[in-house]
């Protein structure tokens, strides 16, 4: 059968002129071979040379996910329903008006991490259903002009994300304008100084504006034009003081980490404050704040001012021109000036709803009287670093509602309260008192708070209860702590207490699961945790003088902390432990014995170890530790040992010393020890060898010693 063939005129362009080449007869089986071996090269260089690569990106749906990929425009060939396209951490410089023609459906488009400086006027004209866009942290401020074009012909946008593009004032108010849809904002990280009353015009339905880490002083009226905002952040800026605080509809505040000095709501106002959360930490407070004569004040955030109550100052005969009186003026009229009571309790506004007051990192040597009553929601109360040096719990009443008092690093000396006042505190499960100096506690304090979880005594100098011994314990007020009866306690914390013997039945009735008895040296514990042998879990004893401790009968202790204790080896009975943690930090193992480490190190999780003096010849056990996956070394490249010659080497560079497999002795002292010897051997025959030939000898000291005369 004779085979079919194809007839092919070519023509060749030469010089301008098509000059036709002859028909070429060419098998038609060979024809077809020949271009399904050319159709995939034709499918891989066609997308390269119609659109940019996109192979890199992630469809998951209808959302292409595109970050990292080096990309310098919007990839195409993209399917053209995608309603999330993530194009984060690129190199993206300008959208074109043409970059996202291709993806009609899209309500969400995220930039962020490029350089992108501009939008063409015409980039969202086919992006009708864009809602969320993001454009963090690029260089919009080199063409804000053009792109606020682009951002208008966004109809339905309703989250914009600019933070970190070194936008300023004006810039913001050119990209903002027109934007009636938007309800979400963040300029966070950019320029901002001044804010006033043009600046969110035209935003109506903001719900939620970020403005934290600028370097803003003024907001005058900034805010008036958006009677929807319920979420402004205001953190990390320069402002001095809010006053005529009248935003009535806003529910959350953050104005932490500013120089604010006085917050005054409209004290004129007779509308109900919407406001919940208010953070007015790390500032420049000398006052607590005029709050707002109606409001849901939920949560109160003080932390790190120099807030005080000067209720004192009343009465003060002491200094008579003293003046207690405090004048508010309107720094920008001059006119208005309002003139307040220092101590007046209208001051302080309607708190009956506050439920978390932070007043930690304060001046406060006293609650003014009825203060604490006014808040009949309190939940939670942070104190820690003030001034109280008494805590009277009778007067002040505080809340049944109260379940975590946290009154460390005072200067409490005594706490005075009733049988009744203790019993009406049945919710308060946390109860901080630590770094202070407690020289009375009340009779059945702790047996008394039915809830009670945690409590932490540590550094006072108070000391346990020998149930024993009843009339010690039987005092309205004591040295002594009695936490008998007291069943809901599960944690315990006694630090740097001084205490030198735990009573034998110290714990009795108790369920610890924590009991931290650490920087207490000398103490005799003998055998009072072995009462809570079935519940304890985590048991710290640094810093206590412990040495051949038995371990065997906690069989439920999972961390164990035993640092700064002079050990010299592990109690054996440690083995016997399914221990998760364990702190061995600031003692004197020169090793740990490999059958040791294989046996913790098939239970632990995490091991401390640092500060003991290691032998730099016997580190098996961190080779076993290292092999483990399972174990954490904290601070392992800080674990370090000596060698015989008193050289501190890390431990995890064994290629830094030498030993001896079984000896487990460096190479150099038998340097030192052979160098020596070998001298002295020589020595020994030189001097051999010279008494054998005294006329060598005699030639030698004559030659070397003798000199010639003149004569």
């Amino acid at each position: 059968m004779s085979p079919h063939y194809a007839h092919h005129r070519v023509q060749i362009l030469n010089g301008g002129r098509a000059s036709l080449i002859e028909d070429v007869k060419m098998p038609v089986h060979m024809l077809t071979a020949i271009l399904l071996c050319l159709s995939p090269t034709w499918r891989i260089l066609t997308p390269v040379s119609s659109h940019p690569r996109h192979s890199q990106c992630q469809l998951i749906q209808r959302t292409a996910l595109c970050n990292h990929c080096n990309l310098s425009s919007v990839p195409a060939g993209l399917p053209d329903n995608l309603e999330e396209l993530q194009l984060n951490y690129n190199n993206i410089q300008t959208l074109q008006s043409s970059s996202l023609l291709g993806y009609p459906s899209l309500n969400t488009l995220s930039l962020a991490c490029n350089r992108l400086e501009n939008l063409e006027s015409n980039t969202f004209q086919h992006s009708k259903l864009l809602k969320n866009l993001n454009l963090a942290n690029n260089n919009l401020y080199a063409g804000c002009q053009e792109s606020s074009h682009a951002l208008k012909t966004l109809p339905g946008l309703r989250a914009l994300d600019l933070s970190e593009n070194g936008l300023e004032d004006d810039m913001v108010a050119t990209l903002l304008q027109n934007l009636t849809s938007l309800e979400y904002l963040n300029l966070s990280g950019n320029l901002l100084q001044r804010l006033d009353e043009t600046s969110f015009v035209d935003l109506h339905q903001l719900k939620e504006l970020d403005l934290q880490k600028n370097i803003m002083y003024e907001i005058d009226g900034a805010f008036d034009g958006n009677p929807m905002l319920q979420r402004l952040n205001l953190a990390f800026n320069y402002l001095p003081c809010l006053t005529d605080f009248h935003m009535t509809q806003l529910v959350v505040l953050n104005a932490s980490h500013n120089f604010i000095e006085w917050f005054i709501a409209g004290q004129d106002l007779n509308d109900t404050f919407q406001l919940e959360t208010l953070d007015l930490s790390n500032n420049k407070m000398l006052f607590f704040p005029f709050l707002p004569n109606h409001s849901h004040l939920r949560n109160l955030y003080l932390s790190q001012n120099s807030i005080s109550f000067y209720e004192h100052l009343a009465d003060n005969g002491t200094f008579p021109n003293l003046t207690s009186t405090v004048e508010f003026y309107n720094m920008k009229t001059y006119t208005g000036n309002v003139t307040a009571q220092l101590w007046e309790e209208s001051l302080h506004g309607d708190i009956s709803s506050l439920e978390i007051l932070d007043l930690r990192g304060n001046q406060v040597d006293h609650f003014p009287k009825g203060f604490i009553q006014k808040m009949p929601a309190l939940s939670r109360l942070h104190m820690f670093t003030n001034c109280l040096e008494t805590l009277n719990l009778t007067s002040h009443r505080f809340s049944g509602s109260l379940y975590e008092l946290d009154l460390s690093n005072n200067r409490l000396n005594q706490i005075v309260a009733d049988r009744g006042t203790l019993n009406a505190l049945g919710n308060l499960t946390y109860l901080n008192l630590s770094l202070n100096s407690l020289e009375g506690l009340p009779s059945g304090l702790f047996s008394s708070l039915a809830g009670l979880r945690s409590v932490d005594l540590s550094y006072n100098n108070v000391d346990i209860c020998h149930p024993e011994e009843a009339d010690p314990c039987t005092d309205n007020s004591s040295t002594w702590a009695d936490w008998k009866n007291a069943a809901s306690l599960t944690q315990l914390y006694l630090k740097g207490c001084n205490l030198k013997i735990i009573p034998l039945s110290a714990f009795a009735g108790l369920s610890l699961t924590h009991l931290e008895l650490s920087d207490n040296p000398g103490l005799v514990v003998h055998q009072s945790i072995q009462s809570l042998s079935r519940t304890i879990r985590h048991l710290g004893l640094g810093n206590t003088q412990i040495q051949d401790f038995e371990f065997s009968h906690l069989q439920s202790l999972e961390y164990l902390s035993i640092s700064r204790n002079y050990l010299t080896h592990l109690p054996p009975s440690l083995l016997n432990l399914d221990l998760k943690v364990l702190d061995l930090r600031d003692n004197r193992l020169p090793t740990i014995p490999p059958a040791q480490a294989n046996a913790l190190a098939s239970k632990l999780h995490t091991v401390f170890l640092t500060g003991n003096p290691f032998n730099c010849c016997q580190t098996e056990w961190f080779r076993t530790f290292e092999t483990t996956k399972t174990i954490n070394m904290v601070g392992r490249s800080d674990i370090k040992c000596k060698d015989l010659n008193q050289l501190t080497y890390r431990v995890e560079k064994s290629h830094s010393f030498f030993c001896l497999e079984k000896g487990g002795e460096s190479f150099i002292w038998y340097i030192l020890l052979f160098v020596p010897m070998c001298l002295s051997l020589v020595g020994i025959l030189i001097i051999v060898w010279l008494t054998f030939k005294p006329k060598m000898l005699k030639k030698s000291i004559k030659k070397n010693c003798l000199m010639p005369t003149s004569y």
